[in-house]
């Protein structure tokens, strides 16, 4: 159990690095940033609907027959926080720092919270989920540290400000979230164990498939599809590989 909780610790802390990572490049090359995010979008988003339906998705239905429920409960979860962020975001236009940079700030923030959950709750079903997960959900916190240091400049925050605010809400929070919900999650018993592993897959089946695809949409990058496709293959790999 103990190495356990270093493993999730570990791959929460590495999240937060590349996260920073993300706000350093964007801050110090924007121009390769905004030329390339986009292929780290793909990649990751192919990691983690691939991850999702290989292996978390059946992992949770064969620790909990109500594991269908969980898992529409934790896609459609995610998608009414975003819609409550972004109605909430709509209603604030007033203010152009509240609007473009604060608001925005603070959902990914509170997403970034939840990843730390995601961690604990996956290596404490076992080390393997754990990292496969984590392969998915790393790679997805580079464009989302770009993101959120992109919206607090436009906010009209100076440089420095926008930097330590995108650390503290896109990095620090997920292993904060991890230290936060391990001593908790490591305690329950398989069925629930069961229920929050079908609940994290719902929210990575958003990300990936609601969240992150839809960016890629937008950007008719040469290399994207080619990128999605080494994100799936790589997953099916490890997957079967395990198997």
């Amino acid at each position: 159990m103990e190495n356990t909780f270093w493993t999730a610790l570990g791959a929460s802390s590495l999240a937060a690095l590349v996260t920073s990572m993300g706000i350093y490049v964007i801050r110090r090359f924007e121009q390769w940033g905004r030329k390339n995010t986009i292929y780290f979008i793909c990649f990751a988003a192919g990691v983690l609907i691939s991850v999702s339906f290989l292996h978390i998705i059946p992992k949770a239905f064969s620790m909990n027959s109500n594991a269908p429920f969980y898992l529409l409960a934790g896609y459609l979860g995610l998608h009414l926080f975003n819609r409550f962020i972004n109605a909430f975001v709509c209603d604030k236009g007033s203010d152009t720092q509240y609007e473009i940079g604060l608001v925005p700030m603070l959902g990914i923030g509170l997403h970034s919270f939840i990843d730390g959950f995601i961690y604990s709750i996956t290596f404490t079903v076992s080390i393997f989920t754990g990292i496969l997960t984590a392969t998915g959900m790393v790679l997805h916190e580079f464009p989302e540290g770009v993101i959120t240091y992109l919206l607090l400049k436009r906010g009209g925050f100076k440089e420095r400000t926008s930097l330590l605010l995108a650390f503290l809400a896109a990095a620090l929070t997920t292993p904060l979230g991890m230290l936060v919900s391990y001593p908790f999650i490591s305690k329950i018993d398989k069925p629930l164990l069961g229920a929050l592993l079908a609940f994290s897959a719902g929210a990575l089946v958003y990300v990936g498939a609601t969240h992150l695809l839809p960016q890629a949409e937008t950007e008719h990058k040469r290399y994207s599809l080619f990128a999605l496709g080494a994100g799936i293959l790589v997953a099916a790999i490890i997957v079967f590989s395990k198997g």
